[in-house]
């Protein structure tokens, strides 16, 4: 195993390759009780096309999600039950681009993770148990449906792209979850569940060697199939619909303006480009920002205000959520203040403000284990180490961030997704 150490932030990581391609990340933790690890792959709800052993294959919209609802049920057993017995606690979930299975325990640790590694590994589906899911997942896209904060962000990226799969939702349709069959899932999970895409991330006080043995012991049955997924989606910077409106039971108009953003490149260059984004976020969003407390005194925004930056393959956009009962005046604001930062540049007393804070945020979230192999598993599969930030933040511009917003934070590359109460709303 390779030993990293990361002084400045008074950590370690041992990183491994198994011989059957599949990496491990342990981070020791002496001392702490709790224990916790992730089992993830590279796979999420974009990739649907790809190409296994010289054949091509495109399963249906949902089918990640499916696929990790289904790895919980394996033959007469209660895999959650199981875990709860043990005294750990037991999930999962599904991004656009990961998915990632996980627990956290005080005791019985290789117990646990002997079982999450099996119950990952070792897929069982059913016509009949399909069928069940089907049903079970029906309802939970129902539910979506009635979810404001889903519907306008589905929204949006519809009006924002034209071809990336991000215009799909993760959990897919009634009609198209219809179309997932065993073979379906059989073949998706081979080629995304292939250990040469997958990470186990590991923080605990558990000897690094002995949790090495423990994931060559449970993962040698996974095949290592050749494997391509459909992985670039060009799109113009332009947005193709500046405004899309819903109408939801709210009481007042939800929104959420978005810019449209270069995708990141992969490495220590696309998390630079990432910290950049970040910092442009909060110099126009952030609490202490002249735009938000303009926005705050003129009544346009209330505390629900905030914005961020979201990136994932091919995917990068600068946004911001709130409730407003003027949204086009707080979108007008935001490219005026946009302008300005252009024009004017980011003070530097302020852009070093906002540098300590988005550091010691980052280096603060180490503390919490779940944050650690999440952050560790998401870098890993844009091909960073996630433990050398606190060098690339060093890096990092004022006159960058101003470049980004001058670039990003225009017209032509803005949409405006609306919520509105219905009309017959008493």
């Amino acid at each position: 195993m390779e030993k990293r150490e990361y002084p400045r932030l008074n950590e370690t990581v041992y990183w491994d390759k198994l011989p059957n391609g599949l990496t491990l990340a342990i981070v020791p933790k002496k001392g702490f009780s709790r224990k916790t690890a992730y089992f993830a792959t590279g796979m999420g709800a974009v990739h649907r096309r790809f190409r296994m052993d010289g054949k091509d294959y495109e399963a249906p919209m949902g089918v990640a999600h499916f696929l990790e609802h289904k790895l919980f049920d394996m033959p007469e057993r209660d895999i959650s039950g199981e875990f709860a017995a043990l005294g750990a606690s037991v999930n999962a979930f599904t991004s656009y681009d990961m998915t990632a299975y996980y627990f956290s325990a005080t005791e019985h640790f290789e117990k646990c993770l002997q079982l999450l590694l099996e119950m990952v590994t070792k897929p069982y589906f059913t016509d009949e148990t399909v069928q069940k899911e089907q049903g079970i997942i029906g309802q939970e896209i129902d539910m979506n449906l009635d979810s404001p904060e889903t519907r306008i962000f589905e929204n949006l990226s519809k009006a924002m792209y034209e071809k990336h799969p991000v215009r799909e939702p993760i959990l897919g349709t009634k009609q198209t979850i219809a179309c997932i069959t065993p073979q379906v899932l059989y073949d998706c999970h081979r080629a995304g569940y292939n250990p040469q895409n997958m990470l186990l991330c590991v923080v605990t006080d558990t000897d690094p060697e002995q949790v090495r043995q423990l994931a060559q012991t449970y993962t040698a049955c996974m095949e290592q199939p050749r494997v391509e997924f459909e992985s670039c989606w060009q799109e113009e910077m332009t947005c193709p619909t500046p405004v899309i409106r819903d109408r939801m039971e709210v009481a007042r108009p939800i929104f959420q303006v978005a810019f449209k953003c270069e995708p990141f490149h992969t490495g220590a260059q696309g998390v630079y480009e990432e910290f950049v984004g970040e910092l442009a976020a909060e110099a126009l969003f952030g609490e202490s920002s002249p735009l938000y407390l303009k926005l705050y005194e003129e009544g346009l925004i209330d505390p629900s205000f905030g914005g961020g930056l979201d990136s994932l393959q091919d995917y990068v956009t600068l946004n911001a959520i709130g409730d407003s009962d003027d949204p086009f005046a707080v979108r007008d604001a935001i490219l005026q203040e946009g302008a300005r930062i252009a024009a004017q540049g980011i003070g530097e007393e302020d852009f070093l403000r906002m540098k300590r804070s988005a550091l010691g945020s980052r280096i603060r979230a180490l503390d919490q284990f779940d944050s650690v192999c999440f952050r560790l598993c998401a870098y890993y599969f844009t091909g960073f180490d996630y433990f050398a930030f606190p060098e690339i933040y060093e890096q990092v511009r004022s006159e960058d961030v101003q470049a980004f917003i001058a670039r990003v934070v225009t017209p032509e590359r803005c949409s405006l997704s609306l919520i509105e109460p219905k009309e017959d709303r008493v």
